[in-house]
């Protein structure tokens, strides 16, 4: 049995027929030529036609409403498809292999060229994927081919072919979003039972830095630098658009914070980031990054005993990292770094712990950039260039 409707949607209709008959009236007094002399201006009709007054006329109105929301959506939805992550699993019965969908994100379709289209997403979307299978958004699935992920920007790059892409996403500048803007995040909540759903919100943070414990082993590896809306984002979203009302992509949808005492925190990498590592996972396979060539331990970590007796520290040293191993042939080692060197400063910028010396690497330099490291030896400061 249907239920009944809701009485706040009798709230609703009433309050806006109210509204329109109060504007008839109040433009029927203010108009001119509609008063008689303080006569009433409907007595003639009232007795020229009686069986009117009681007839009634329902009409119904249709009405294409468009928006900047609207507009937005329908000139970006295409662009975000599905993404199945398909993965080999034993078949009991017939003793064979065969992939399985083990999960449903969402993905962007940013370019076309040479008969091939590409699709940016999370790399959590397709993490272990032995098959990927693509949705575009009028339903028809394609094969994906992983060109490249990045773990440390939880981002992907998926090829396929262009035969049925009809169009491309357009980048925006997401430097340029201010808190309080409206921003739409277009993707597949839940799977692709909810394929193109769209959610609006604002933009209510940018530059948040979020700490990623990025092995599972409830230790911080990374620092993610996202923006903060509060559209909602589900599982099944990850990967999908974050647009302006340009109908712009300014950011990549990753991850929420769900909590019981949260709600309505989304977050999205920015587009400005992730283009570079777009290009690298695209052309490449992999983002280049400069590398120093060694294993590292926050000081912060290590017991005082240890930082008084083995790493002869001063006292006033009390942030930096440990160089715990260093590999052969590496820049590292052909500067002369060894084991139990503590790394206080890079290029002159202070290092507190590992987060802040990968994010100097990889933001900052490139393979083939000189670097100085300054560090404490056997108590004693120095300062070694090299090039990594």
């Amino acid at each position: 049995m249907q239920k009944p409707d809701h009485p706040s949607r009798y709230v609703r209709r009433t309050g806006a027929a109210g509204a329109v008959l109060a504007a008839l009236l109040l433009q029927g007094c203010l108009m001119p030529g509609n008063t008689t002399d303080g006569k009433d201006p409907d007595e003639g009709q009232k007795n020229e036609n009686p069986e009117a007054a009681n007839s009634k006329e329902t009409k119904t109105v249709s009405m294409d409403i468009n928006t900047g929301i609207t507009e937005a959506v329908e000139q970006t939805s295409s662009t975000v498809v599905g993404v199945t992550n398909l993965q080999t699993s034993g078949n009991y019965w017939t003793n064979t292999t065969e992939p399985v969908p083990v999960g449903v994100g969402s993905g962007v379709i940013y370019k076309k060229a040479d008969g091939k289209a590409y699709v940016v997403t999370n790399n959590h979307v397709v993490e272990n994927a032995t098959e990927l299978e693509v949705t575009l958004d009028d339903g028809t699935k394609v094969d994906g081919n992983l060109l490249g992920r990045d773990i440390w920007t939880d981002l992907a790059v998926i090829e396929m072919e262009d035969k049925n892409v009809k169009n491309v996403i357009e980048f925006g500048d997401s430097d340029a979003l201010k808190r309080g803007e409206s921003v739409i995040a277009i993707g597949n909540p839940l799977g692709l039972g909810f394929s193109g759903s769209v959610t609006v919100g604002v933009i209510s943070g940018t530059n948040r830095s979020i700490p990623v414990d990025l092995n599972g082993d409830n230790r911080v590896d990374w620092n993610a630098d996202v923006l903060q809306t509060d559209a909602a984002i589900n599982p099944g979203n990850s990967g999908g658009a974050l647009i302006n009302l340009a109908g712009q992509l300014v950011g990549i949808n990753s991850m929420k914070i769900s909590e019981e005492t949260v709600e309505g925190i989304g977050l999205a990498i920015p587009i400005n980031s992730a283009v570079p590592i777009i290009e690298d996972l695209e052309k490449h396979g992999e983002v280049r990054r400069a590398q120093l060539g060694v294993t590292l331990i926050d000081l912060l970590s290590v017991p005082a005993v240890h930082q008084r007796d083995t790493l002869k520290l001063p006292k006033d040293v009390t942030e930096g990292v440990v160089i715990d191993d260093v590999s052969a042939g590496s820049p590292a080692a052909k500067a002369g770094l060894q084991r139990f060197d503590v790394i206080v400063e890079l290029d002159g910028k202070k290092v507190a712990d590992t987060i802040e010396l990968r994010k100097h690497l990889y933001n900052e330099k490139k393979p083939g950039d000189k670097m100085s490291v300054t560090f404490y030896r056997n108590g004693k400061q120095e300062t070694k260039d090299l090039t990594l």
